[in-house]
């Protein structure tokens, strides 16, 4: 959508523009509910990194950092919809996915593949990076929500083989948890881009509120990569011989233990 009302920080220049009215609220906030949302990230990624320090392998660490990173990126772009700061907000969820492959692939107690594994993963990252930087329109939206997916629903796969293969009960519950929050708000993140008239001017035009379903998706993506980080994390330990538990901080938030300090990888 075009915005409403001028605007803080000028003409947009993002290649995307969500179904959000812009500047509605307040000329310094292009998009107040997507914006706010985003905290959601910072704060899977602020939780899990404090309830894992010393328990879970640096590599996990790494992960949750990098959503919270997204969740900086993401308040950022959708506050001002300006190009290098939609960079900031999905370079990140790139890096992500394409750590969370590694995770996947290498989780046994050894190396499975070689260091040309991990070499291929950076050459990817910096290839899509660069494509991503400078390109613009259609053509940067596909290469990133290309790239980005095909790694995404590569990882939602391995995740889901993996739970299959838990003995503990407590892992599949939180891995059907964690993909039920994934796959809706997948379903509302299409919805949103492809009936964005729908949502921000038929339904406002019959006195129906715009459900903003992108901010909806800031919500759940965070808990689903939440739950299913943990899942991954979970059967990490088990692998390793530490003796995972799972358990929930201040009787609420969900986090794995183990009876064994962390080897730092």
């Amino acid at each position: 959508m075009s915005a409403a009302l001028p605007g803080y920080w000028g003409a947009v220049t993002s290649t995307v523009d969500w179904c959000e009215r812009n500047y509605a609220f307040t000329p310094y906030v292009a998009e107040l509910f997507n914006s706010v949302s985003s905290l959601a990230m910072v704060l899977a990624g602020v939780l899990g990194v404090a309830l894992h320090r010393g328990v879970l392998e640096r590599r996990f660490l790494s992960a949750f950092a990098l959503v919270g990173l997204v969740g900086v990126g993401s308040v950022a772009f959708h506050g001002t919809l300006r190009f290098e700061l939609q960079m900031l907000d999905e370079l990140p969820m790139l890096y992500a996915v394409i750590l969370m492959v590694y995770i996947l692939v290498e989780r046994g107690p050894g190396r499975r593949l070689g260091l040309w594994f991990p070499a291929l993963l950076l050459t990817h990252a910096a290839l899509v990076t660069a494509l991503c930087a400078f390109t613009r329109g259609a053509v940067q939206f596909w290469v990133f929500q290309l790239s980005f997916g095909s790694l995404e629903l590569f990882s939602l796969a391995s995740v889901w083989r993996l739970q299959r293969r838990a003995q503990a009960p407590g892992v599949r519950h939180l891995f059907r948890l964690g993909m039920g929050a994934y796959a809706l708000a997948i379903l509302l993140w299409f919805i949103d881009v492809r009936a964005c008239e729908v949502v921000s001017l038929a339904l406002p035009a019959r006195g129906i509120p715009n459900p903003q379903l992108h901010a909806w998706w800031h919500l759940l993506v965070s808990c689903g990569f939440y739950l299913l980080l943990l899942v991954i994390a979970h059967e990490r330990l088990a692998t390793l011989g530490r003796a995972p538990r799972l358990r929930r901080a201040a009787g609420l938030v969900p986090s794995v233990r183990s009876s064994a300090s962390a080897i730092v990888r």
